[in-house]
């Protein structure tokens, strides 16, 4: 009865989903900026896919129009990155490239790692640490 049948559990779950994501990622980037907050942020990322496999996929999905809570939620995420971002020196067009190689950098690795991608001996955490490393080290330039 409080449920507009499987569409609706499915919007539902996804915005659930979203706001769990943005609960543990945002205290982990208090009082932090540039690489330090990139960093914080990706570990916190990371560690909800790691908490909910289940959840994790429902957010990556961009809001449709009408979903007005999950575009308030998007748009909080946003600012959250593109503070980050300007934290480093990256605004406009800029900072949303980086934004969307960000993203893409760190659900590859969560999605590749929660579908046993990683069973060479080598040590994830220190596989993410560079990853993180890496991407930060490109944004800063030569």
């Amino acid at each position: 009865n409080h449920i507009d049948g499987l569409a609706g559990l499915r919007v539902d779950l996804t915005l659930l989903a979203g706001e769990m994501l943005l609960e543990k990622v945002r205290p982990a980037t208090f009082g932090k900026t540039g690489e330090d907050a990139l960093r914080a942020m990706g570990h916190a990322y990371r560690a909800f896919a790691q908490e909910h496999p289940a959840l994790y996929p429902l957010t990556i999905v961009a809001p449709d129009a009408h979903e007005t809570e999950r575009i308030a939620l998007a748009q909080e995420w946003l600012q959250l990155l593109l503070l980050t971002m300007a934290s480093l020196g990256l605004t406009g067009d800029e900072a949303l490239d980086a934004i969307r190689a960000y993203r893409a950098l760190l659900h590859g690795f969560v999605s590749l790692e929660a579908a046993g991608g990683y069973k060479m001996d080598l040590d994830r955490d220190q596989s993410f640490d560079y990853l993180l490393s890496t991407f930060i080290a490109a944004l800063a330039g030569p």
